[in-house]
């Protein structure tokens, strides 16, 4: 496969892409071939790889997030736009001093993009995947990224004083794994996925935690369904929380946030 003199697409790759079911055909081939940098056979095993159903982030290494560009790699989740609601509403609650944490943090794409919106927080982010732990340490102060289960994850010192904790657990029920697009079922993490029965079991255990280690009016935000959000709220609920469910048309997305009683 051939790059022509002026870089643009080789002749026919478009065509592959669109093929192969890429709905942005023309921009993924533009990036392709910046990607193999004039590398005829670099650009050959990339374009393969993505007909193959390859996520484009996990190739090209980077993914544009609420304006920042991160970086990513194989294996690791890649953050979705409807996500760009859980950091608005993160942010809105931020102010500079004040303690965040990211919790199934992935790349750090979260954290990142809530520092970027708020400099200032004292950012902390953990997961439980090696490899997402490495790639936020790439994206975040490396110092501040913890690999562990949850609550486990985090220094002790952090227990009672965080302000606001961002946690976008997986949500897809068990049953709906199978039903996601490729690029997701056989390339991101199941543990990134799999939400269990109803897609809640981790919000469950975020919640039962929660108020231990929130400040007194700390917040949790989380991502959910329309559908499962009333059911997220009512788990808030029971963990002495606060709850409130916003929708977004833009995003096309929900956030549920959970705020420990100042009282």
């Amino acid at each position: 496969m051939a790059v022509d003199a002026s870089g643009s697409a080789p002749s026919g790759l478009v065509a592959r892409l669109r093929a192969a079911g890429c709905v942005f055909a023309e921009d993924e081939a533009a990036l392709l071939v910046a990607a193999a940098a004039d590398d005829a056979v670099e650009l050959e095993r990339l374009t393969a790889l993505r007909v193959s159903g390859e996520p484009l982030e996990h190739l090209l290494g980077w993914v544009d997030f609420e304006g920042a560009r991160l970086h990513i790699g194989a294996g690791v989740f890649v953050p979705r736009r409807r996500t760009g609601l859980l950091v608005r509403e993160a942010a809105r609650l931020a102010r500079p001093g004040l303690t965040v944490v990211d919790l199934c943090c992935g790349s750090g794409a979260v954290g990142a993009a809530v520092l970027a919106r708020v400099p200032g927080v004292e950012l902390y982010a953990g997961d439980i995947d090696p490899a997402a732990v490495r790639v936020a340490r790439r994206n975040l102060d490396p110092g501040r990224v913890f690999e562990g289960d949850l609550f486990a994850a985090l220094p002790a010192r952090l227990r009672g004083r965080i302000d606001i904790l961002t946690a976008n657990t997986p949500y897809v029920p068990t049953d709906a794994i199978a039903t996601m697009p490729p690029e997701a079922r056989l390339h991101e993490p199941p543990v990134a996925l799999d939400g269990g029965h109803d897609g809640l079991d981790v919000q469950r255990r975020v919640a039962a935690e929660a108020p231990d280690w929130l400040r007194r009016g700390g917040a949790v935000v989380v991502e959910a369904s329309a559908a499962q959000a009333p059911t997220t709220a009512g788990i808030f609920a029971a963990a002495g929380l606060e709850p409130r469910v916003i929708h977004s048309s833009g995003y096309d997305a929900t956030v549920v946030v959970g705020v420990l009683s100042a009282g």
